[in-house]
């Protein structure tokens, strides 16, 4: 194991033991640490496009790139007052990260057993069709495992979909910060994070899935219940 991946892998522990922790104590301590983070965020999009052609206009897609972030993960995790809201949001981040960890740990490895034509040469040049089909396929499993570990008998069909959906998301996301940074000539968003770089490199994917489970949460279950609008068809208390 080179010394480069092995640093990767210790950052992204300490990262997830962060993010897992912070979401399964919930409240206030939830709402810092990821207030934090969509600051960090916007510091780092702040920092790549300073000084270069149009920062009004990319200044204010920054903020509203990391409020997005903020907001996704509040409205998930806290909100929501009826039966079981409080458990449904900790089962709503951590199927979020099933989802988009998985994606993005099936295709690193698919796309390096595997290699084969190029998904996007012009954005991304290591990304592969088969990293995406293993990614898409790993966050549907881990998805689906998430539900069926913490809902039983609630895991179906409805959520093999969204993990489908989501990672989809993620991957989009990936290629939006790919070509956010092509676009400014730079190759990390930050240097915070050792093997990997800013938290932007780290939540690329996160970002767009948990922004677009914010919306078909809401849109299912309200704003106050969004994680059961996410989880659940038909919103039924598990």
């Amino acid at each position: 194991m080179s010394q480069e991946l092995r640093l990767r892998i210790v950052s992204a522990i300490v990262l997830a033991v962060l993010a897992i922790g912070s979401t399964w104590l919930g409240g206030w301590v939830f709402a810092v640490v990821w207030g934090a983070i969509a600051l960090l965020v916007t510091q780092e999009w702040m920092t790549i496009i300073r000084g270069k052609a149009g920062f009004a206009g990319w200044g204010l897609a920054g903020v509203f790139y990391a409020t997005a972030l903020y907001f996704s993960v509040l409205v998930l995790r806290i909100g929501g007052q009826g039966e079981g809201s409080a458990f449904l949001g900790l089962v709503a981040i951590l199927f979020l990260f099933a989802v988009v960890w998985a994606s993005d740990v099936f295709a690193y490895f698919a796309g390096r057993t595997f290699g084969g034509p190029k998904l996007a040469p012009r954005i991304s040049p290591n990304k592969t069709w088969s990293g995406f089909l293993g990614g898409i396929a790993g966050g549907m499993i881990a998805g689906y495992a998430v539900v069926a570990v913490a809902l039983p008998g609630q895991a179906g069909l409805y959520q093999v979909a969204l993990a489908l959906a989501l990672s989809l998301a993620s991957i989009a996301g990936d290629l939006f910060e790919s070509a956010f940074k092509r676009r400014f000539g730079v190759k990390d968003s930050g240097r915070l994070i050792p093997g990997h770089g800013g938290f932007m490199d780290r939540l690329d994917g996160f970002i767009f899935a948990v922004a677009l489970a914010a919306v078909i949460g809401i849109a299912r279950g309200g704003s106050g219940e969004a994680a059961r609008g996410l989880l659940l068809l038909g919103g039924v208390a598990p």
